[in-house]
C-alpha cells in the first residue's frame, strides 16, 4: 500500500466517484469492486483496517451447515459458490480444510447430518460446465469453469482409526466412525489487506485513522464526507459523487436520525461470538472438529497458524462500546464445558494462548414482534440523502454485499459497467520452497509467510536480510512471526501502533497472547523498537507506544483467566 501520508494528501485535495467508510472486508471489497469498474474511490477507516469484526471471525469461508436447518438454501448455495471462487482467486489465502463429525460408543454417524451433508455436497457443485457464457446475476463467466478450480471431495463415512488420525485429541475417546466433509479456512484480517491492496492496484486511495464526524450534502443529497485524523485532531473534506456505508455492526451510528426516520430501514442487533485458541499440544487437530454443546447449539474446534481455535458463542451483545469487545468469562466456560466434554479433557481459562470476541451486525427490522434473526443475509439500503449502506452479510460472502452495493451506484447512474471482481485475483500465490532463504529465519516461517503474503513475501524477507535482529521471532517460543513482519507493517500497510503489528498484520495477539502482552512489557517494546525507525518515535514514543499496547491488550481481553 502507499503510505499513509501520501493518501491522507491524495484524499484530501482529490475529488472521488465513490468514498467508502469502513476498512473492514465489506468495504475493502467496494473499493476493489468500484475500481475495478473505473470509478475513482477513497476508502477511509477510523481505527485500523478490519479492527472490527473482519478480524474476529471464526476464520472459515464456508456454506454454513446450520442454515441447512432453517431451509436458507439460498443463502448456503451462494456462500458455497464463493467459498469456491475465494480459493481460485487467493488460494495462499483460502485453503480447504477437512472436518469432521465423529460418533462413539458403536453408534453409526446421525443419518441426519448425513442427509444435511448430502444437500452440503449437491449445492457445492456448479453442475452446469463447459457452457460459454454461463452467467450469474449480472456476471459473465467466459468459459463456464469459474468455479470449477476447486471442488471438495463428496463427504464420506471413515471408521474410527482415522477420525483419530485426523482429530488425535479424540483418541482416548475411541471413536467408532464420522463423517469427513470439507471447507475452508483463512486469515480474515490477511484477506482484508489484500483485497485493499488489489483496490489500491485499480488505483484506490485507502487510509486508516480517519473518522468520519459529517456527511458533506449539497442540495439535500451527500457529496462526500469530513473526517478528523486520529493523531492530530485535524479535520479535512474528501469529496466524493457518492458516500457508501460498510461499517458494518456500526453502521446505523453514521447520521442515526436520517437513517431511523427512513422506512424500512432495518435495525442493526449486535451478536458476540467469543473464540479461544489453544497449543496444539494441548488439543492437537489435523482437521478441524463440530462439537456439540449447550442450548442445542455446535461449536468448531479448528486447527489455525498452529494453534487449535475453538469458537464461537452467539449471545446478544447490549453494552454500548463497540471498540473494545472482551470475550465474556461466561463465554469462555461454555467453550471449555463443550471442549471438556467432547475431548475428555480438563482445560480451564489459564490453558489458553489467546481469545477474542468479535460483534456481528444482526438485521432486525425494529419491529419488535417483526423482528427475526437475519444475521447473514446482506441488507442494502438508500437513503434520502443518496447514502448507500450494506451490512449484514459474512465473511465468506464479502463479494457479492460488495457487489451489491456498487450495482447500486452502477444503476443509479445508467452506467454500463458489469462487475469484474469474480476474475481479479487477490494477491498472487508462491510457494514456500521458491522463497529465498534468509540467514536466522527460522525454516518453518517460510511456510508461513508464503501463505500470509503470497508474492509480497520476497519484500518481507527482503526487510529480514537488512540485520539480523528482524530475521528472527518476534517470540522465542510459539509462532515464527518474524520481526521483519512488523517493520514491513509499517512501511508498506500503514500500521500505526504495536497492536496493528501483532493483532491484525500477524496474529501474535491471538495466538500468543501470553507472550506478548506479558506484564513486563518486552515483547511489545522490541516490537516497537523495530517499528521506530519507519514511524519516527523516540525513546520516549517507544516506551508510550509499548504501554498503549498493553493498555489495548487489556481491553480486548485477549488473555484469558489469571
Amino acid at each position: 500500500m502507499i503510505s499513509r501520508a501520501d493518501a491522507i494528501a491524495a484524499l484530501s485535495t482529490e475529488e472521488f466517484d465513490v468514498a467508502v467508510i469502513g476498512g473492514g472486508i465489506t468495504g475493502a471489497g467496494v473499493a476493489l469492486d468500484a475500481a475495478t469498474r473505473g470509478y475513482s474511490v477513497a476508502l477511509v477507516e477510523r481505527a485500523d483496517f478490519a479492527s472490527g469484526t473482519s478480524s474476529r471471525s471464526s476464520k472459515l469461508v464456508h456454506g454454513g451447515l446450520r442454515y441447512l436447518q432453517t431451509f436458507d438454501l439460498g443463502l448456503v448455495r451462494e456462500a458455497l459458490l464463493e467459498r469456491q471462487l475465494m480459493v481460485k482467486l487467493a488460494p495462499h489465502l483460502v485453503t480447504p480444510l477437512p472436518l469432521v463429525v465423529a460418533a462413539f460408543d458403536g453408534a453409526r454417524p446421525d443419518r441426519l447430518v448425513g442427509v444435511g451433508l448430502n444437500l452440503y455436497d449437491v449445492m457445492s457443485v456448479d453442475r452446469i460446465r463447459g457452457r460459454r457464457g454461463l452467467r450469474r446475476g449480472s456476471e459473465e463467466l467466459t468459459d463456464g469453469a469459474a468455479f470449477q478450480d476447486w471442488s471438495p471431495d463428496r463427504h464420506r463415512t471413515i471408521p474410527g482409526d482415522e477420525v483419530v488420525e485426523l482429530i488425535p485429541a479424540l483418541a482416548p475417546r475411541r471413536p467408532t466412525s464420522g463423517y469427513l466433509f470439507y471447507d475452508c479456512q483463512t486469515d480474515d484480517a490477511r484477506l482484508v489487506l489484500t483485497v485493499l491492496g488489489e483496490a489500491e492496484r485499480f488505483g484506490a486511495v485507502c487510509a486508516n485513522g480517519l473518522e468520519v464526524t459529517e456527511l458533506v450534502q449539497e442540495a439535500g443529497r451527500t457529496r462526500g464526507v469530513c473526517v478528523r485524523e486520529a493523531a492530530t485532531g485535524e479535520t479535512f473534506v474528501v469529496r466524493a459523487a457518492n458516500v457508501v456505508n460498510a461499517t458494518g455492526v456500526w453502521a446505523d451510528r453514521l447520521r442515526p436520525d436520517e437513517l431511523h426516520d427512513e422506512a424500512e430501514v432495518p435495525r442493526i442487533r449486535p451478536s458476540r461470538g467469543t473464540h479461544i485458541t489453544l497449543a496444539h499440544e494441548t488439543l492437537p487437530l489435523v482437521a478441524g472438529a463440530i462439537i456439540p454443546a449447550g442450548g442445542g447449539r455446535s461449536i468448531f474446534a479448528l486447527p489455525w497458524l498452529g494453534r487449535t481455535l475453538i469458537g464461537t458463542t452467539d449471545n446478544d451483545y447490549d453494552a454500548t462500546d463497540l471498540d473494545h469487545v472482551r470475550p465474556a468469562e461466561d463465554d469462555v466456560t461454555y467453550l471449555l464445558d463443550a471442549v471438556n466434554e467432547y475431548f475428555a479433557t480438563d482445560l480451564v481459562p489459564s490453558d489458553a494462548t489467546g481469545a477474542y470476541a468479535g460483534v456481528r451486525p444482526l438485521i432486525s427490522t425494529g419491529d419488535p414482534k417483526k423482528s427475526v434473526d437475519i444475521s447473514r443475509k446482506a441488507e442494502l439500503y438508500e437513503t434520502s440523502s443518496g447514502m448507500i449502506t450494506i451490512t449484514g452479510g459474512k465473511l465468506t460472502t464479502w463479494r457479492r454485499m460488495a457487489k451489491m452495493a456498487v450495482d447500486r451506484l452502477v444503476e443509479r447512474e445508467a452506467r454500463v459497467a458489469p462487475c469484474r471482481t469474480h476474475e481479479i485475483p487477490l494477491g498472487q500465490a508462491v510457494r514456500a520452497e521458491d522463497l529465498p532463504r534468509v540467514e536466522g529465519v527460522p525454516d518453518e516461517a517460510y511456510t508461513r509467510l508464503a501463505g500470509r503474503y503470497g508474492h509480497a513475501a520476497h519484500d518481507v524477507l527482503a526487510v529480514a536480510a537488512e540485520r539480523g535482529e528482524l530475521a528472527q521471532p518476534i517470540v522465542a517460543s510459539g509462532p515464527t512471526d518474524v520481526l521483519a513482519e512488523v517493520v514491513f507493517a509499517a512501511r508498506r500497510e500503514q500500521a500505526r501502533g504495536v497492536g496493528d503489528a501483532l493483532l491484525r498484520r500477524t496474529r501474535l495477539g491471538l495466538l500468543a497472547a501470553r507472550d506478548v502482552a506479558e506484564p513486563s512489557g518486552d515483547a511489545a517494546r522490541r516490537v516497537a523498537r523495530a517499528m521506530a525507525p519507519e514511524m519516527g518515535w523516540g525513546d520516549g514514543r517507544i516506551e508510550a507506544e509499548a504501554e498503549g499496547f498493553l493498555e489495548e491488550a487489556a481491553a480486548e481481553g485477549i488473555v484469558p483467566g489469571p
